[in-house]
């Protein structure tokens, strides 16, 4: 078999990057304060009872804080918010100073304002993979009302729908 077909971490991330996903930010409440980071690994897991699951990287900044925290907030981010996908994505950022604009929300979890919509949901698991844990986390309110389309990851970049 060619080396480029072997499995490796360059050729799982250069198949990915062919795959679209959703943008979604994830904060938790911190010892030390709000903390959160841009997922592209947001996956409905059940509908009964309603449950979601999303990857963290262990090395990350947030992991302690998401390690530790009852509950966690799911942002699903329109077009609009490149910059805001971008600023929670960068390592060493302050992603809840300005122009960052957010509230404490149900169970003291940080929710993001002018988002498509949001969930707060309560910790059940977290499921060890590999440099990652996978948590799987139990809705228990959340908002759908937001407006816009849908901010997309593909080739690297934030992307649109196009129609």
């Amino acid at each position: 078999m060619p080396a480029d077909l072997l499995a490796t971490p360059d050729l799982l991330r250069s198949v990915f990057r062919r795959h679209a996903a959703g943008v979604a930010v994830i904060t938790a409440r911190g010892e030390a304060g709000p903390v959160g980071f841009t997922a592209t690994s947001l996956t409905s897991v059940s509908a009964e009872p309603p449950l979601l699951s999303f990857g963290v990287g262990t090395g990350s900044s947030s992991w302690p804080a998401i390690a530790a925290a009852d509950h966690v907030g799911v942002h699903i981010l329109g077009e609009h918010q490149q910059e805001l996908a971008a600023t929670f994505a960068r390592s060493g950022a302050d992603r809840f100073g300005p122009p960052t604009v957010w509230r404490e929300g149900p169970e003291g979890v940080p929710v993001l304002d002018g988002v498509v919509a949001w969930l707060v949901g309560r910790v059940v698991a977290r499921v060890p993979a590999g440099d990652h844990r996978i948590v799987l986390a139990e809705v228990v309110h959340g908002d759908p009302s937001g407006t816009g389309r849908p901010l997309l990851y593909h080739q690297g970049r934030f992307q649109r729908l196009r129609d």
